[in-house]
């Protein structure tokens, strides 16, 4: 069961970390360009994409562009109820992330490619892991510690997220996350142990 996990970056020249998941071995690099992205993805034929990057506008909005007082998605206010930290998807530098994933996300789905949104930050909260802030060595170990082989000292914080990404796209399958906010604008995350 191959999954494929996406930190997305916003713009092109800045590195994106890919993973593939297959089973709980990982395998990742870092991508760069659309093309680069699509190409790794379709070699990998994965049965879900996991994208860390936003996928849907607030309602009521028509691009990420507008002027608008409209800034949070339903599944934004689910992190914000659940006390997860996050940047909103039209501040700043987000806006290009959320272009971009926006534009991959229909590529992805009109190669009929099964892709969700995810947030590694989150999740990783939810799990019990060390956010990269804490240090790349507690994160990769959390992430063994959760199962997923094939981790060494050399991966970036790019990665290691696309690796949890990739997690919670293996979680998803397994049916084994929750969804926060409504189908439309949702993002994928796993389910807490318990509570």
């Amino acid at each position: 069961m191959s999954v494929v996990g996406l930190d997305l970056a916003g713009v092109e020249k800045r590195p994106t970390g890919l993973c593939i998941l297959n089973g709980m071995a990982a395998e990742t690099l870092l991508v760069y360009t659309d093309q680069e992205i699509l190409r790794a993805i379709e070699a990998a034929k994965p049965r879900v994409v996991a994208i860390d990057a936003p996928l849907s506008l607030p309602s009521g909005r028509k691009s990420i562009e507008e002027r608008a007082n409209v800034h949070l998605r339903e599944c934004d206010r689910e992190l914000l109820r659940r006390g997860i930290k996050f940047f909103p998807i039209t501040l700043g530098p987000m806006r290009k992330l959320a272009d971009r994933g926006i534009r991959l996300r229909k590529t992805l789905e009109n190669r009929h490619f099964t892709v969700i949104e995810v947030y590694p930050g989150g999740a990783q909260d939810i799990l019990g892991i060390p956010r990269k802030q804490r240090g790349l060595d507690k994160l990769r170990e959390g992430l063994e510690k959760a199962g997923v082989k094939g981790l060494n000292s050399q991966m970036s914080d790019h990665e290691l997220d696309a690796v949890t990404c990739a997690l919670v796209g293996k979680l998803f399958l397994e049916g084994k996350s929750v969804i926060y906010g409504t189908p439309s604008q949702a993002i994928i995350m796993p389910k807490a142990s318990r509570g």
